[in-house]
């Protein structure tokens, strides 16, 4: 939510790429809004500087990131030359990637992880004919203070989770989210979202650390079925509850990572 605004974004690619652009417009956002894998989505991708960003955030350590960002490519480049002549003689020209992760975990990680896609292979193969690198930056704490330093709005994002988890030790998880947000308003942090933004923030604030604590704990315990029904239930309460908050269709679908039309059914069935 908080990097769909432009300005947000721009801000945010200045001080990853140290530059200096002003002008929100010269960014082209192509989010896949309806890629949908593992019940997660495209965060963020668009165009500048002839180059494709691809910026996804992470509370949890995910090794298979690489083969996610392959299938997101994959379908931005499909979106771009669809119009394109792919079987003619002609080069079709087309903007190299750029792929960032934005870790705010507790897991204890180094400040800057390189994940490639090669370490996802089977056996080790020199000549295999595909490679991805993403790289992953750990915000959380005193990581990457520099960068936090240079794009306010990632480093209050931070500030607000990490406000989240310190409280969330010491009481219960909505009232930890409500203490998180009150102490940001009064101190300036995120403040004009947090104001505008309070029960959606809070919501899915309480979506992302359960979502989180369970893929935490599913890390540690073999899959059952009953904890994919859970998961699944978890998403149904949350997006009835956006829905009682009057939030479109389509912001419910996203926040909860399924289409629309199981939102729906979803509804209907509630």
């Amino acid at each position: 939510m908080l990097f769909q605004d432009k300005n947000n974004l721009l801000e945010l690619y200045n001080a990853v790429s140290e530059k200096h652009y002003t002008d929100p417009e010269i960014l082209e956002i192509n989010t896949l809004e309806n890629a949908i894998y593992m019940t997660v989505k495209n965060d963020a991708s668009f165009l500048i500087d002839g180059r494709l960003s691809l910026y996804e955030h992470q509370s949890t350590y995910n090794p298979n990131l690489p083969l996610r960002f392959l299938i997101y490519i994959a379908k931005l480049y499909s979106r771009m030359t669809r119009n394109a002549n792919l079987y003619g003689t002609k080069i079709i020209k087309i903007p190299p990637p750029e792929f960032l992760i934005f870790y705010n975990g507790k897991e204890e990680l180094p400040e800057r992880t390189v994940l490639n896609l090669s370490e996802m292979y089977e056996k080790e193969d020199p000549h295999a004919g595909l490679e991805l690198s993403a790289v992953m930056l750990n915000i959380s704490g005193k990581n990457n203070q520099k960068l936090k330093e240079a794009c306010r709005t990632l480093k209050e994002y931070a500030i607000y989770t990490d406000k989240v988890r310190k409280y969330v030790e010491e009481m219960e998880l909505a009232d930890a989210v409500d203490r998180a947000i009150r102490e940001c308003v009064a101190e300036g942090v995120l403040k004009d979202f947090l104001e505008k933004h309070r029960a959606e923030a809070k919501e899915m604030s309480i979506f992302e650390y359960d979502q989180e604590k369970h893929m935490r704990q599913e890390r540690e315990d073999a899959w059952a079925d009953g904890h994919s029904a859970g998961l699944a239930e978890g998403q149904k309460t949350t997006a009835r509850n956006l829905y009682k908050m009057n939030l479109p269709l389509d912001q419910i679908a996203k926040a909860v990572g399924v289409d629309i039309d199981t939102v729906r059914k979803w509804l209907t069935n509630s």
